[in-house]
């Protein structure tokens, strides 16, 4: 069972899509498996999502029915990448690794309630992040078995931030807030180990990425009643300020596996531990504000404060499956995923804690050299409480989001040379 016959089966197993809707804010899933394909090669993707991310707010908060929150998204790939010798690889990665994109529009419960005293332009929620990732990565084979690789990331990281009523907080403390986060750029790296046996389809690999961190010229603008309820001065409610809020991206761990099971036939194995508990962000005027509300008792739960977004728990996620060459030019395969979600209740930004997910990919090589590839996949997403900042860390919940879904379409080429 030569690794030859198997190479259509093997590429399919890399279809996009693999980490469209994981939990937080994790999107691509940051695979190098282009980077392990022998000889040059070259591949480019889009993978696009639809998600449907309805729910209900509490009776507490009002009570009623959701409207659908999560937008859809696009993200691309593309990987290039050199065998100058026998021993030495060189390979440069694009991805769009984190991001989100989400509305609650002007209608819905959670942000009818939060009017507030002061007009601002724009009276639903909403949030986009976007970040891209450019990865140079070298590796050495010292055997045919073994290869040892390690390089730099650089990431972008911009975003935009519109809160309104209880998806927010409490209306009458909070009121409106608004950021604008320019895109920022830092470095990072990568290291791992990959092993393989051509023979029998073997190929395992473990990447590690690091944190990389980040600060974003920012402006924040709003009005919140807290302030001027301190200051005692009506206009001290409405501010523009421009600062500074500090990222950190969070490290990772990928390890990859294959294997052939049958003639013309490979199974397949993807598990990804992403470190969301350390993860947070806090804009400079945004946490002051919400030092403020605590120190005035309007937010219990969080004293001494509390981040725009964090975390309870890390991440894993898993994908197995198999892939078949039905004929020398076609070839298929299955998956089915499982995310463990980031823990529940969950943000309000992003209310849906993992998902099951199955998926079917297909690919058409007009010649042994380039081919086409396709896939989908269906997302069940996990029922999950949504919570404000406010209350993070504790079992309160503003709403419910349950029997969601999201549908997932890749397409992907790839040329070797």
């Amino acid at each position: 069972m030569k690794l030859k016959t198997l190479s259509t089966a093997m590429i399919l197993a890399t279809v996009p899509m693999t980490g469209a809707f994981a939990a937080a804010l994790d999107r691509s899933g940051q695979s190098i498996s282009a980077f392990l394909q022998p000889g040059n090669y070259f591949e480019a993707g889009i993978s696009v999502l639809d998600p449907t991310v309805e729910g209900k707010a509490k009776a507490t908060s009002g009570g009623g029915s959701l409207s659908d929150m999560g937008d859809d998204y696009y993200f691309p790939t593309a990987a290039l990448k050199f065998q100058p010798t026998e021993k030495f690889s060189v390979g440069i990665l694009y991805d769009h690794p984190f991001g989100a994109d989400a509305t609650y529009s002007s209608s819905d419960p959670l942000v009818a309630a939060g009017t507030g005293l002061f007009h601002l332009n724009g009276e639903s929620t909403e949030v986009e992040v976007t970040t891209q990732n450019l990865s140079l990565i070298l590796g050495f084979q010292p055997i045919e078995n073994i290869n040892i690789y390690g390089g730099a990331v650089y990431q972008t990281v911009e975003g935009d931030v519109q809160l309104r009523g209880a998806a927010y907080g409490s209306a009458n403390a909070l009121g409106k807030y608004n950021a604008s986060m320019k895109e920022d750029s830092a470095v990072g790296w990568l290291a791992g180990f990959a092993y393989q046996i051509p023979e029998i389809a073997l190929k395992a690999s473990l990447t590690y990425r690091s944190e990389i961190d980040h600060e974003a010229a920012t402006r924040e603008y709003g009005q919140s009643n807290i302030l001027a309820l301190v200051a005692q001065n009506p206009a001290a409610a409405l501010y523009d300020v421009n600062t500074t809020t500090k990222i950190t991206t969070p490290q990772s761990v990928n390890l990859d596996f294959q294997t052939g099971i049958m003639a013309d036939t490979v199974a397949f194995a993807n598990l990804r531990w992403v470190n969301w508990k350390d993860f947070s962000i806090r804009p400079e005027k945004f946490g002051q504000i919400a030092q403020t509300l605590g120190a005035v008792g309007q937010t219990p739960d969080n004293p001494n404060g509390f981040d725009l977004v964090a975390y309870t728990d890390d991440q894993i996620s898993a994908t197995v499956g198999v892939g078949r060459k039905l004929s020398e030019q076609w070839a298929g395969n299955v998956s089915v995923g499982y995310d463990t979600g980031a823990g529940n209740p969950v943000s309000t930004l992003g209310p849906t804690e993992g998902y099951w997910n199955v998926g079917l990919g297909i690919q058409f090589s007009p010649a042994p050299n380039y081919f086409i590839a396709g896939g989908v996949k269906y997302f069940m997403l996990g029922d999950a409480a949504a919570q404000p900042a406010s209350m993070f860390g504790t079992n309160k919940a503003i709403a419910e989001f349950e029997d969601n879904d999201a549908w997932a379409y890749g397409l992907k080429i790839g040329y070797r040379f």
